[in-house]
């Protein structure tokens, strides 16, 4: 398998890969073009909701991660096989959108996914049938902001991509646009 290496000189304009995307995809409205709308960062915390100083730790993480504060989320329900009350913290999100959104994007196509430990391509499988793709990290410590020393615990993370096309195909042709590095 292969992936598609991308350098800092083959960026291409939004211009461009809206106009890619209307020859590709065969679209007369540049309006029905598909584009990110949103990036949703999931981090659940795990057996670190009864410790303050771990839930700290990173709820810190993810906001120097994504450069936005994350919101702390609850426990819907008591699940007792898990241990879990109703109100419990389970972990953390990030919505990303416009400029935020565009740099973690970028980041993450062009520094993140290359740092991974055998990293040979994502699946073009994660799709939902919506339009919208999700990928899952085991570490944090591939983010540039994050130093192994500061690593106490090992978190990892879900990064759900929303994308304005409720096709998956069309949603791939943009992602490949971008030089998402796809497994071929």
């Amino acid at each position: 398998m292969s992936v598609r290496k991308i350098s800092g000189t083959d960026r291409k304009k939004p211009e461009e890969i809206r106009d890619n995307l209307m020859e590709r995809l065969e679209l007369e409205n540049v309006q029905a073009v598909p584009r990110l709308e949103k990036i949703v960062v999931n981090m659940g915390i795990g057996d670190a909701s009864d410790n303050i100083k771990k839930i700290d730790e990173a709820r810190d993480l993810l906001a120097r991660v994504t450069g936005q504060q994350p919101v702390l989320t609850r426990a819907r329900k008591s699940v007792a096989n898990f241990g879990v009350r109703a109100g419990d913290p389970m972990g953390f999100k990030v919505t990303l959108r416009k400029q935020k959104m565009r740099e973690f994007f970028r980041k993450l196509i062009h520094i993140v996914l290359p740092r991974t430990r055998d990293f040979r391509g994502l699946s073009s499988g994660s799709f939902d049938g919506r339009g919208n793709y999700t990928l899952g990290l085991k570490e944090q410590g591939v983010f540039p902001e994050i130093t192994y020393e500061e690593i106490h615990h090992t978190l990892g993370m879900d990064i759900t991509i929303v994308i304005s096309s409720d096709e998956d195909e069309q949603a791939k042709a943009l992602l490949e646009e971008y030089g998402f590095p796809f497994k071929t």
